[in-house]
């Protein structure tokens, strides 16, 4: 499996490392989901280069991540929204600190808390399944083949579950 392949897999967890794999990607995302939308604010908050900023940004605008849109017209310049599909990776970022949070943090605890507006309390991300509620771990969850997929290429499916 090559790196610059991987949005070609049949497999639905590589075509996305594809997309947001690196660890740029995710810092990049992050800064969207904290509001930041500018490339020079990008810049200087993750102090990285300006070619590997750009490549990321292009590679989100690329796969409908990001979309520009124009904060002042003369001259032109843009900012970086997350768009629907953009938005919706919000519960991976949030489980990922989520996780960080739990087993990365020192002793001062969590940087930021996450709190729901509507309650006030702090979130912390559950799956639940969507039919009765329940919540659920990669202990309670059997894996099938898709219904359009064969299993020839002999990796789709587990030797066990976890």
């Amino acid at each position: 499996m090559r790196w610059e392949d991987l949005d070609q897999e049949p497999c639905s967890l590589a075509r996305t490392l594809a997309v947001v794999g690196d660890r740029w990607t995710l810092l990049i995302l992050r800064d969207c989901f904290l509001g930041v939308r500018r490339f020079d604010v990008f810049e200087k908050r993750l102090g990285i280069t300006r070619h590997i900023l750009a490549d990321r940004l292009k590679k989100l605008l690329s796969y409908g991540v990001l979309y520009k849109s124009p904060y002042q017209q003369r001259p032109l310049r843009e900012e970086y929204r997350l768009s629907e599909k953009g938005l919706e990776l919000h519960s991976v970022i949030l489980g990922l600190v989520s996780w960080g949070d739990r087993y990365m943090s020192d002793e001062r605890g969590a940087p930021i808390l996450h709190v729901h507006k509507s309650c006030g309390h702090q979130i912390h991300p559950i799956t639940s399944c969507p039919e009765c509620g329940e919540a659920i771990t990669a202990k309670d969850i059997k894996l099938e083949l898709g219904a359009n997929w064969d299993n020839s290429l002999g990796q789709l499916l587990p030797i066990r579950n976890p």
